[in-house]
């Protein structure tokens, strides 16, 4: 794996982990909608996103998955399983896929 494929992967890991805290708040004040933050390549990204709990659980399924704004995606080391118009769902491709299943804070 190239370096730039390896930086994608652990940024968007980093962003997941994040969200993992997000999610955690969101599930013990029981709030329906939560603003996570945008898991795309991008460090300097600042966007926010809104799932419900159960959207976010969903995505969080698949290890080597990561939602973020439409448009922010690496058709280079993943590849787009899903839009609704407020977010993307994309599959890391590869060794970045194996780097994401790897990082996976829900991982054995």
């Amino acid at each position: 794996m190239g370096e730039e494929e390896r930086r994608v992967a652990v940024n968007e890991s980093l962003f997941r982990e994040v969200n993992e805290r997000i999610g955690e708040l969101g599930e013990l004040y029981d709030a329906g909608d939560v603003e996570f933050v945008c898991e795309c390549a991008d460090t300097d990204c600042a966007e926010r996103l809104t799932l419900t709990l159960g959207e976010y659980e969903r995505v969080r399924a698949e290890p080597n998955r990561f939602f973020l704004v439409p448009g922010h995606e690496r058709p280079d080391v993943e590849r787009v399983v899903e839009t609704n118009g407020v977010f993307a769902v994309v599959e890391k491709l590869g060794e970045a896929g194996a780097v994401a299943e790897d990082a996976d804070p829900r991982g054995d």
